[in-house]
């Protein structure tokens, strides 16, 4: 008998369900526990990244990171460690599918139900591994969740039995998969370098501009303003290379926008190759920090 029986990636800041495996139980307690689910869904956002709850004859895990949660309903029979690895892996090929643009503005339920295909070989795959194909995985998780244990929600209300003081929900750091980008490349430590030099020839210039101009013009208002703009702008996309970002993709073209923006302004007070060259490290800045992804998920459990 499969000890994974349901699985669904769910949206945490509303609980919109994204995607969700094909189920073929019909039995009073499964549906049920699939309405309890449903609910757990709607206040994930109040929990820990990590956590449980009891449903008649099965049990509902989750794991959340960012805005996106993994839930699954398992018989009582499966144990903890081999739920949450589950869990993980499905976490990191959600991750590694979909961009957080195209998740934070899905609008309606199951917008990514292709997904589903994912979902069914993953939960096939930890059905039918043998114990010793997991061994070295669930070693991994068990440590883990003996010195960060889960969080038992109750489903009647939204106390967690398990990691509250005194009522008050703690500081938490959440135990699920570290964001981890990618090595940084040699093209993109010189896109950080040239970067760095454009925003700083922005912020001298600018600042040399306000210093002479006693008496500021409305025009002189927007040539500085137009300095002073990219020069935010592009230690924003050197921030976006080294660090992620929710919505990245959004706050690289506007970065970008801004950039090409404020030197077609300045056109008059930069000749064509000069506003070329900015131009053109913006536009090799923004391409870095769209190909630098996630780092991919090290598989310890055979999937």
């Amino acid at each position: 008998m499969s000890m994974i029986l349901f699985a669904s990636i769910v949206r945490v800041r509303d609980g919109l369900p994204l995607s969700a495996s094909t189920d073929f139980y019909h039995a009073q307690e499964f549906l049920e526990c699939r309405r309890q689910l449903k609910a757990l869904a709607q206040r994930l956002a109040q929990h820990p990244g990590r956590g449980s709850a009891e449903s008649c004859d099965f049990r509902i895990y989750f794991l959340s990171s960012g805005d996106v949660a993994c839930m699954a309903i398992c018989s009582r029979q499966c144990p903890a460690a081999m739920a949450f690895c589950f869990l993980e892996a499905l976490w990191w090929d959600f991750i590694a599918s979909y961009d957080t643009t195209c998740i934070g503005l899905a609008s309606r339920p199951y917008t990514f139900l292709e997904f589903d295909s994912v979902i069914q070989k993953t939960k096939w795959h930890f059905n039918h591994m043998s114990s010793s194909q997991m061994k070295s995985g669930l070693e991994k998780i068990q440590e883990e969740l003996k010195s960060q244990p889960p969080a038992v929600v109750s489903l009647e209300g939204t106390d967690v039995a398990n990691g509250l003081l005194n009522g008050h929900a703690p500081a938490h750091s959440e135990p699920a998969p570290n964001l981890r980008m990618k090595p940084v490349t040699a093209l993109g430590v010189l896109s950080l370098v040239l970067n760095i030099m454009c925003a700083a020839l922005n912020l001298i210039r600018g600042v040399h501009l306000a210093e002479h101009s006693l008496q500021v013009a409305q025009e002189e208002v927007g040539n500085i303003l137009a300095f002073f703009i990219p020069s935010v702008a592009c230690i924003v996309q050197c921030y976006l290379y080294l660090f992620y970002s929710p919505t990245r993709t959004l706050k690289v073209l506007l970065m970008l926008a801004s950039i090409c923006l404020g030197n077609a302004y300045l056109h008059g007070l930069r000749n064509t190759w000069q506003i070329l060259f900015h131009v053109g490290v913006a536009f090799l800045s923004s391409y870095q920090i769209l190909t630098r992804q996630l780092q991919e998920r090290q598989s310890d459990y055979g999937v």
